[in-house]
């Protein structure tokens, strides 16, 4: 049942388009994980790699989800122990976090099956290093995120664009911007990426998107949350109940003392919360700048995850809250470093100063602060230290 399933899946596959991660991940390691969030293309990654490298059919390499129904009275080690004793020397289980002892599971085949090679996958909720340590030491690990602006217009077929750094954006943004918008009436797209276009499965549903995005963050809440953390119902009830206050709040700093009182539930058990929610990338905290102290119960503001989820989640979003949102998911994704600074919206890696605003945004709010730059939306080319927000959808 399970080879058959594989096969199906690996021939059905497209490859039509590549995500950002897929040249970077080193297939060879003995062990390696990819986790990120629900719905972002980790499952097509792999079965990707797998028609690339061994085709469908192949009795060397099989994929199969920890979810599947075979798995209802049967253990993982089984299949595990099936495919190895007939020779298939590479595995890629999906949906690992459906299993409670996953980690376990992947540190036995470590051990007791030399020469297999293991790829799994599953939500980025999974916790890795908390009492694994032998299993984080023993793999490579790579995080999916949902797409980047430029691989929206790449997975539109609008045209294909290298992703540039930081440092370079804010060197020749206006260089950059008037390649792209020679190609590209990029406005429009920009516009229907913050409301669609973060994650694959919108081309499969639409629409209908945002209902099933919904189902994605209740799939979160009430399958993920329990089999990673082993909370009960009603405790998944108050997370859930959590992240839309929040949601509605987003990004002034919260009130934590009063969203525990509201959430009826004791200050440690909220923080545990508030920490899975995050790992989950339902929501973003971000901390105070250099020099101020770290609060892990009280992050200095809370955004959602991304814009999507915003337009999901939240009537008539705020247009300045799903800018500050694009532009902290895009460069967090990027893997830049984004705090809260004393003036303005961000500091980047504890050195560029932003802030965020319209067409008409100027600097009075960060006039005497160095290497600052204001970052406007509805615009197609920026000038000097005034870049457009869209390029920041570049970075990855």
């Amino acid at each position: 049942m399970l080879i058959d399933a594989s096969d199906r899946l690996v021939g059905a596959v497209s490859t039509d388009f590549r995500r950002y991660l897929a040249p970077q991940v080193d297939w060879n390691e003995n062990m390696l994980c990819i986790k990120g969030p629900k719905g972002t293309g980790k499952t097509t990654l792999i079965l990707q790699h797998i028609r690339d490298k061994f085709g469908a059919g192949s009795d060397k390499a099989v994929y199969f989800a920890l979810d599947h129904i075979w798995f209802s009275d049967r253990k993982p080690i089984d299949a595990i122990e099936h495919f190895y004793s007939h020779g298939y020397t590479h595995l890629f289980i999906d949906e690992v976090h459906h299993y409670r002892e996953w980690a376990g599971l992947m540190k036995t085949a470590a051990d007791f099956y030399p020469g297999l090679h293991i790829a799994y996958s599953g939500s980025s909720i999974l916790k890795l290093s908390a009492g694994q340590a032998d299993l984080s030491r023993r793999q490579a690990v790579y995080n999916l995120k949902g797409l980047s602006f430029r691989e929206f217009l790449s997975y539109e077929g609008v045209a294909d664009f290298p992703p540039v750094s930081l440092d370079e954006l804010l060197k020749n943004h206006r260089r950059i911007a008037m390649d792209v918008c020679g190609k590209v009436k990029v406005l429009p797209f920009f516009s229907r990426y913050l409301k669609e276009g973060y994650y694959p499965f919108y081309k499969a549903n639409a629409g209908h998107f945002a209902e099933k995005l919904a189902e994605v963050v209740n799939t979160v809440m009430f399958v993920d949350l329990p089999a990673v953390e082993g909370i009960t119902p009603p405790t998944v009830q108050k997370a859930r109940k959590m992240l839309m206050v929040l949601a509605k709040s987003c990004p002034q700093q919260p009130n934590m003392s009063a969203l525990y009182r509201e959430l009826e539930t004791e200050r440690n058990m909220g923080i545990r919360l508030l920490a899975a929610l995050e790992r989950a990338e339902l929501f973003a905290g971000i901390d105070q700048g250099a020099g101020k102290l770290k609060h892990l119960s009280r992050p200095e503001k809370i955004f959602l995850g991304d814009t999507n989820l915003m337009n999901a989640l939240v009537p008539s979003p705020d247009a300045g809250t799903v800018r500050e949102t694009f532009f902290a998911n895009q460069l967090r994704a990027a893997g830049y470093d984004l705090k809260t600074p004393d003036k303005g919206d961000f500091v980047v890696n504890e050195r560029h100063t932003f802030e965020i605003g319209g067409v008409g945004k100027g600097f009075a709010q960060i006039k005497d602060k160095a290497e600052s730059y204001v970052v406007n939306d509805g615009v197609e080319l920026g000038i000097g230290s005034k870049i457009p927000l869209w390029m920041f959808g570049f970075l990855y």
